[in-house]
Formats: structure tokens, sequence, C-alpha cells
């Protein structure tokens, strides 16, 4: 059996978006192992894959370059790699890569294709194209090791017993989050004829949701109520999911449920529109040269009205679905 030593620690959909390549790739290799090394809260993205073993650390007690020497030294003792397989490329994993091959283990890098994407997010530049998709980019990394994997960019249904429409309006940065009052207003209109489940986190989110819930006939706050294992069960069960560009759609990948996705700052061009999720569901302002601004939604829109998201009409999610 080889093994492979794989990390990424953050973002919650980045890291989400590393499963069902793990899957596809695993299934395909049935002579291989991985061990995903993670933040601990990320368990349940990996619980039902067959040949994935899951180590969850807490990065603050592996602090600077002594502490990633110790969590290297720890990790190769516990599990005897063969595979190093770099997925973040941050300063804290080349660390790790380091050391690694001062040890003698051969090590594997994502290629995030930072240039290219700095050419798309240009708002000067008018020739935009649809960039590497991230989960292809997780699946080279394997290849590059000498392993076959075609991914089939399919959704697989955990569940057939679907019924009810979720609903995730925050995203974590502004230039991915559709207006509030226009996510109500969705959620009113929707409400008339399906039922509809909130979700979200943080004690914000929870409390405008609850408060939605209540304003709302026919709408449930599943915010804070659920654990990440629960909910990825919960958004299995449903027709439909509909999510800014942020880990909910990533989720919805991972259990098999179509997702509506709206998108502003951000574009599936950049890569991160959900394994297997359909560009007919996209849902965005197309019409505007400067999009897109930012790969991850974290800028300030340089027009300062937000017209990517302010424009965006709901009717057009509700023709979508």
């Amino acid at each position: 059996m080889t093994r492979i030593l794989a990390y990424r620690f953050s973002a919650f959909g980045d890291v989400a978006m590393t499963a069902p390549v793990f899957r596809e790739f695993l299934e395909q290799n049935p002579d291989v192992e991985i061990v995903m090394v993670s933040r601990k809260n990320f368990e349940g993205l990996f619980a039902d894959i067959p040949n994935v073993i899951f180590k969850g650390i807490n990065l603050d007690d592996f602090k600077g370059f002594f502490g990633l020497n110790r969590l290297a030294n720890e990790l190769i003792k516990e599990f005897r790699p063969d595979y190093i397989a770099n997925l973040h490329d941050v300063i804290r994993t080349k660390v790790l890569d380091k050391i690694y091959i001062k040890k003698g283990l051969k090590v594997f890098k994502i290629n995030k294709g930072k240039h290219e994407k700095e050419r798309l997010t240009d708002i000067w530049n008018l020739d935009k194209v649809q960039l590497k998709q991230t989960v292809e980019r997780y699946a080279d990394v394997f290849r590059e090791m000498g392993f076959q994997v075609t991914l089939s960019h399919k959704l697989r249904p955990a569940s057939f017993q679907k019924s009810g429409i979720g609903f995730a309006p925050f995203a974590q940065h502004r230039g991915k989050m559709l207006p509030l009052e226009k996510s109500y207003e969705l959620a009113r209109i929707l409400a008339r004829k399906q039922k509809i489940y909130f979700f979200g986190g943080g004690q914000k989110e929870t409390e405008t949701l609850e408060k939605w819930e209540k304003e709302i006939p026919n709408t449930e706050s599943l915010s804070g109520k659920l654990n990440l294992k629960e909910e990825l069960h919960r958004i299995s069960g449903l027709e439909l999911m509909i999510s800014m560009d942020s880990a909910n759609m990533h989720l919805a990948s991972l259990v098999g449920t179509r997702c509506v996705s709206v998108w502003g700052a951000t574009h599936p061009y950049a890569g991160f529109l959900g394994f297997g999720q359909s560009e007919d569901d996209v849902v965005q302002v197309k019409d505007l040269s400067c999009r897109p601004c930012s790969v991850f939604g974290d800028k300030e829109c340089y027009r300062g009205d937000w017209a990517c998201l302010a424009e965006l009409d709901v009717q057009k999610i509700i023709e979508k679905i």
C-alpha cells in the first residue's frame, strides 16, 4: 500500500474541494492511502471516504520553524509516508516541504496559477478566460507522482429522498455576498411554495437567520444548531441548495446536491465552481467588465457601488430554480 501524506489547512471551502478529488483518485488507485492533515474541525469532510486517514491538528501547537519541524517529525514517525502532497502552498507548508525534502522524501505541490489569476482579476483586462478548475489542480499533484486519475465532474447524490431548499445567504467577504435585503426577499418569495432551511454559522449570522425564521412563514433556521456531520446529512436531503460563492456550495457538492450559486466580485473563471455543479446554475451580472476583480472576494469595490451584487435581480435566481 502506497501512502501519501497530504496537507491543506484552510480555507474551509478549499479543504472541502479536496474531498471529492480524494474519493475519485482512491477509487481509481485502490492500492493507495491518503493521510490528510488539516484542522481538527474539518474531519467530517472526509468521514466516509475509504482509504483516507484524517489527522486533525491544532496549528497553534506548532508555531514557527521549530514547531513545524516537530510536526513534520511526528507525522513521519506516525505514518511513514511514501510521498508528500502539498495542496496549499503557503509559507507554512513551504517550510514543511523543505523539511521533508531534507529527509529524502519526494514532495509534490499544487500549482495555484497565481499569475493567471492576477491577470484574470485585473479590472483593465477585458480578455477573461476560464482557468483550470481547482479540483483539477489538486488532481495534478497526484498525476505528477505518476498516478492516473480522471475526474468525473459529476454529482453523486448521497440521498434520493430529497425535499426542501437550503439557503446560505452569507459569505466570508462582502464581495461574495448578496445584499441581505435581496436575500430576505428571495427567501420570502420561495417560502410561498417550498420549505426553506437557512444555513449559516457564528453568532451574528445565527441571530439574523432566527429573526428571518420568525418573520417568514415556512422557513427554519439551522444556523448554529448542527455539527459538520449533521450539516452534511441535512444538505444531502435537500432538493436544492442556494449559496453564495462560499463553502456551502462545496458542501452541497460533497453530498451530491445541486446548488444554484451567486457570484459577485468573484467568478467561476477562477476555477472555484463546486465539483460537479453546473455552469447553468451560476447566477451573476455578466455585463460588468470589471468582474472578476478578486479571486476570494476580499477586495474593496474600486467603483464603490458593488454593482456586481447590487444590480443582481433575485428573479434570475428564481428562474434558475
